[in-house]
């Protein structure tokens, strides 16, 4: 198991442990927060829900504040208010890292719109 972990991360057993008690300390100050692989790397994430960035940036862009927000953003997500505010208590300290992962993904989806506008010109 353990080989396998490394293989498939790419870093060495002590970079690998490291990342591990890093996630495992984050989860325990933040509870329902986990993290997840996948395309684009390891982020924090709901368990069993959204990464904490797309919650992020639904709080970011709705006109709804404070508990309104919360609200709304629990009722979009399907999961639990306290959940929402796990979230918002681990954007807190983690702020630098979701606003990154926000910016990736924001780019993503320009270069994504941009490749489908001129598919449409192409075959209008």
């Amino acid at each position: 198991m353990r080989q396998r972990a490394v293989a498939e991360t790419g870093a060495n057993t002590s970079a690998l442990a490291q990342r591990l008690v890093d996630e495992g300390l984050r989860m325990a100050e933040h509870p329902g927060i986990v993290f997840k692989g996948g395309p684009s790397g390891r982020r924090a994430a709901l368990a069993y829900g959204p990464d904490v960035w797309e919650v992020v940036k639904f709080l970011r862009e709705i006109d709804e504040r404070g508990p309104a927000a919360v609200a709304a953003a629990a009722e979009v997500f399907a999961v639990d208010v306290n959940r929402i505010s796990s979230v918002i208590s681990y954007y807190g300290d983690h702020h630098d890292e979701i606003d990154a992962e926000i910016a990736v993904a924001e780019e993503a989806s320009a270069r994504a719109e941009h490749a489908w506008r001129i598919r449409q010109r192409l075959i209008a």
